[in-house]
């Protein structure tokens, strides 16, 4: 009787037949990439693997695809190396991938473009952006290796153009792994501490890989995010970085950026004398018309007679105090015409005056003024009031008007 398999054994021996066979294991296959999947909790990629006739499904784990320098997407054809397994779970083989690269096409040239193309998306490129290089930088701040050809001719270069010129090293790795970091943290490193006018990163020449830490996306992001100008010069004139797309300004070679960073000294001393000429003469000619506007002043008015002022206001005075006399003498004949005016109608009202026409007032012996026969008795002493004196008298007769 045959024998009788249970699906863990049979798929168990089908995983160790995979795993025995020398040609399944540290081998190559080309194909499309389709279901790409990067699983971003724990870093692990997930594909599929496919030709004309048939596909494969494949797993590439973290510690294997950080070490992959492009992003692999649906439709790009790659080769890859790795073990074909058993995935004894859902009994399916798989492909386990340990290396990636395109196929017809450099993986750093693939990861290259890549990278350019989404920070020109995002604007890092823009030339709107870049911020301007000082004209007169007060220190440089160079990030590069300090044992590298880069310093000493950055240092020559601006001993040369301008003895005493102020730098200060951020020391970093230019290639390796930790380069990239190292970079990045430099020009941090600068903006926060440093106090320097711009910044020059680079280094000598070198192949794609060695040039690689220039490449990556840390790097670009930290020159992007620098306030203090860059200028970047990595390599030779033929060598292009995503570093020389991103900084303010590329240069060549790292003395091409002490170049253009580094002002002459001589230029800037024959500059300020200019500036010197230029001043002194502006001055004379302000202190020229000035003196010309001082002395038409001087020759008209009241500074070039003194008292000239003085004599314009005693005659304003004189003026002002005739019209004052002026202005009260018809005041006071106003006033006194409503006065004559007011005292005639009191002559009119006044007992007086009533008095002086041919009027009199009695008064009885008390002062009461009498104003009927009656108020009196015969040989009562009453008092008349005239115009002139007053009368003492006696009633002998009194007649009463009915």
């Amino acid at each position: 009787m045959p024998k009788i398999w249970t699906v863990s054994e049979l798929v168990s021996q089908i995983g160790q037949v995979l795993q025995d066979s020398i040609d399944l294991q540290n081998c190559w296959i080309s194909g499309e990439l389709s279901n790409f999947k990067n699983h971003l909790a724990s870093g692990h990629w997930y594909f599929t693997i496919k030709d004309k006739s048939s596909s494969l499904k494949g797993v590439m784990f973290r510690s294997r695809s950080e070490r992959v320098r492009f992003i692999p997407a649906d439709g790009l054809k790659v080769l890859i190396r790795g073990n074909i397994r058993m995935y004894e779970r859902e009994g399916t083989i798989q492909f386990y991938a340990e290396e990636m690269e395109p196929s017809g096409l450099g993986q750093l040239y693939l990861a290259f473009e890549q990278l350019k193309k989404k920070l020109a998306e995002e604007g890092l490129f823009d030339p709107l952006a870049k911020k301007e290089i000082p004209r007169f930088p007060r220190r440089i701040g160079i990030v590069t290796s300090p044992t590298g050809a880069a310093i000493r001719d950055i240092v020559n270069i601006m001993e040369r153009r301008h003895p005493g010129m102020s730098w200060i090293l951020a020391p970093s790795a230019v290639q390796g792994e930790a380069a990239p970091r190292e970079l990045a943290q430099a020009i941090t490193r600068l903006n926060r501490h440093g106090a320097v006018d711009v910044i020059i990163i680079g280094r000598g020449g070198g192949s794609l890989e060695e040039l690689w830490a220039f490449n990556t996306e840390v790097v670009a992001r930290a020159i992007a995010a620098s306030v203090i100008p860059v200028i970047s010069a990595v390599g030779h004139e033929t060598d292009v970085t995503i570093s020389d797309y991103v900084a303010d300004l590329r240069a060549p070679t790292p003395s091409a950026a002490a170049e253009l960073a580094v002002p002459i000294l001589q230029d800037l001393q024959f500059y300020v004398a200019q500036l010197s000429v230029r001043l002194q003469g502006g001055m004379r000619m302000h202190i020229e018309r000035k003196r010309q506007i001082l002395e038409g002043i001087a020759n008209k008015g009241p500074l070039k007679d003194p008292f000239w002022r003085i004599d314009q206001s005693r005659q304003r005075i004189d003026t002002l105090q005739m019209r004052l006399q002026e202005c009260m003498t018809r005041f006071l004949a106003d006033k006194n015409g409503i006065l004559n005016l007011l005292t005639a109608k009191l002559d009119l009202l006044s007992p007086l005056a009533i008095l002086g026409r041919g009027y009199s007032l009695t008064y009885d012996a008390e002062g009461t003024l009498l104003r009927s026969a009656s108020q009196v008795e015969l040989q009562e002493q009453i008092r008349i009031r005239l115009g002139e004196g007053t009368l003492s008298c006696q009633v002998l007769e009194k007649e009463i008007e009915s």
